[in-house]
C-alpha cells in the first residue's frame, strides 16, 4: 500500500520509512525539507494522491503555548482536508501519554485539540499515546536546573525508546483503524529524579539532583499517574539501562 509519513524526516519519521520500506509499502517522507508542508498546504495534494494510510509525527517547530497551539490546529486541519479528498482510509497520529492529565502545559493542550480534531473528521483514525523517549530525557534535565542543582519531581515516568514507539506506529500503520488511542510504555517505571541520577552517572556528570514535589515539569506538577501509561498498553522491549549504556558508548 502507500504510505504517507508527514515528519518523514524526524528522529521517529525516518525510522518508521524505513520500516515500511523494508516490508514493500510504497512509502513517502514527507516534510518540508522534501517541499511538504502541513501549515500552508504546500505539497499535500500531490504528496498524498494515491495513499491509503497517513502517519503524522510532525511537531512544532517552537514550543511557545500560542505557536505550538496554531501548528497543531493548522496543520491538523489541512491535513485531514487534504486526506478527505484523496480518499485516505487510514490516518495514523502520534500523540503523548497523560495529555489530557496536564492542563498546565501548552504543548500537551496542543495535542488534546489535535486530538479531538482527529476524532471530529469522518476518517478512520489511530491515535498512539506514548510515553516519554529516551532520547529526550536530557532536555527534560536541563529544563529543570535551578543554579547548580537540578530539580525533578519524584512521580513516576516510564521512557520508552524511540526506536520501539517506531516500530509500534509502522505496526499500526499497516493495520485496520482503532477509531480510539492505543498507548505505548516503556517496559520500567522509574521516579523522575532518579532516572535523571542514573542519566547523569552514566556521562558521569556531578551534578546533583533534588527531588521536589512541587517542581514542574514544563508547567505541570505531577503525580504518580501524570507521566505513566494505563491498563492494556503496549509496552516497549528496551530497558533504559541497557540504551543508556549503548549510548554512553556511543560519545
Amino acid at each position: 500500500m502507500k504510505i504517507v509519513v508527514i515528519g518523514g524526516s524526524g528522529l521517529i519519521g525516518s525510522n518508521i520509512v524505513s520500516r515500511l520500506r523494508r516490508h514493500g509499502h510504497e512509502t513517502v517522507a514527507a516534510s518540508p525539507r522534501t517541499g511538504v508542508n502541513t501549515l500552508t498546504g504546500q505539497g499535500l495534494a500531490e504528496a498524498l494522491a494515491g495513499a491509503q494510510v497517513v502517519v503524522d509525527v510532525s511537531n512544532s517547530p517552537s514550543f511557545e503555548d500560542r505557536a505550538v497551539m496554531e501548528f497543531f490546529e493548522t496543520s491538523t486541519r489541512n491535513l485531514l482536508a487534504a486526506e478527505a479528498s484523496a480518499s485516505v482510509e487510514h490516518h495514523v497520529a502520534l500523540s503523548i501519554a497523560g495529555t489530557d492529565r496536564l492542563p498546565d502545559n501548552g504543548y500537551f493542550r496542543a495535542k488534546v485539540a489535535q486530538e479531538a480534531l482527529i476524532k471530529a473528521s469522518k476518517i478512520p483514525y489511530t491515535i498512539l499515546r506514548a510515553t516519554q523517549f529516551f532520547e529526550f530525557i536530557e532536555g527534560i534535565i536541563n529544563s529543570s536546573v535551578d543554579g547548580g542543582t537540578i530539580r525533578l519531581s519524584p512521580a513516576l515516568i516510564q521512557p520508552i525508546a524511540a526506536d520501539d514507539v517506531s516500530a509500534v506506529l509502522a505496526d499500526l500503520a499497516v493495520g485496520a483503524p482503532v477509531n480510539g488511542i492505543v498507548e505505548v510504555g516503556g517496559p520500567d517505571r522509574f521516579p523522575l529524579d532518579e532516572l535523571a541520577r542514573k542519566f547523569l552517572a552514566a556521562r558521569d556528570d556531578q551534578r546533583e539532583v533534588i527531588a521536589d514535589v512541587h517542581a514542574r515539569y514544563f508547567g505541570s506538577e505531577l503525580d504518580d499517574r501524570s507521566l505513566v501509561t494505563g491498563d492494556n498498553a503496549r509496552i516497549g522491549s528496551t530497558r533504559f539501562q541497557n540504551w543508556l549504556s549503548r549510548s554512553a558508548a556511543q560519545e
